[in-house]
């Protein structure tokens, strides 16, 4: 089966169900020079005082997010078919487990902030296995990581669909990390499920009020706190014997 796909950021699809007017807007395709000069860039204006409020709600963002610590991920595959480019783009919790040892290569992120999620990971960490951009989205598996980040080899491979003719192997651009599956989910989660709990947290308070899949809809590869680990703890905090 030729390049099997992960769901990829570059051109990633709405999950079906998902509001159209949240999913209508691709994400803006930058470099890190670019993001990084972006988080920098102070408001309009000259004013002083306002330079100020600006640095002090910057450095309170910023320390905020220190604080999170991301236990978990989850990672967004399509299991149905699609061609992207005359190339089907499918890959499922099936077609996992069909790979020698369950074990597979996360190839293709071509998003800035999903690569470095990727490169945060760390051996041993675990992940649900989400299916999207189908008939009923939600997740479906664990998987663990059994390989930390490495250069993505399809962006330097001129005949791969994710070739990237700006990345240089003294400096890649992209990276993937090696994945193998556990086991099936005790139930099929479904992302209405997943929504109604992310609103009522919202609303009243709760572990799922910030969650990644309702803020950032469209990244392919996202982190979990402890608290964002769903419904009964699926993921243990720490792994299991067998």
């Amino acid at each position: 089966m030729p390049w099997p796909s992960r769901k990829r950021d570059k051109e990633a699809v709405a999950d079906k169900g998902e509001s159209d007017a949240k999913m209508a807007k691709t994400e803006e395709k930058t470099s890190d020079k670019q993001e990084e000069e972006k988080s920098a860039k102070p408001p309009a204006g000259r004013s002083s005082s306002g330079w100020k409020n600006w640095k002090k709600k910057t450095s309170e963002s910023s320390g905020e997010e220190s604080k999170i610590t991301y236990c978990h991920w989850l990672l967004k595959s399509e299991p149905e078919s699609r061609l992207e480019k005359g190339v089907d783009v499918k890959f499922s919790i099936d077609d996992l487990k069909a790979q020698p040892n369950q074990t597979t290569c996360w190839d293709g992120v071509r998003n800035y902030q999903a690569r470095n999620f990727l490169r945060s990971m760390k051996l041993g960490q675990q992940a649900f296995f989400y299916h999207s951009n189908c008939k009923e989205p939600g997740i479906v598996a664990i998987v663990e990581i059994v390989k930390e980040a490495y250069p993505d080899h399809t962006q330097f491979d001129k005949k791969h669909l994710y070739y990237d003719s700006t990345s240089k192997k003294e400096n890649p651009k992209w990276s993937m990390v090696d994945v193998q599956f556990v086991r099936m989910t005790k139930r099929f989660i479904p992302l209405s499920e997943m929504k109604a709990h992310h609103l009522a947290h919202k609303a009243h308070g709760g572990p799922l009020k910030n969650m990644m899949l309702f803020a950032k809809q469209r990244l392919s590869v996202q982190p979990l706190t402890q608290g964002e680990n769903l419904p009964g703890l699926l993921i243990p905090s720490v792994r299991q014997p067998s």
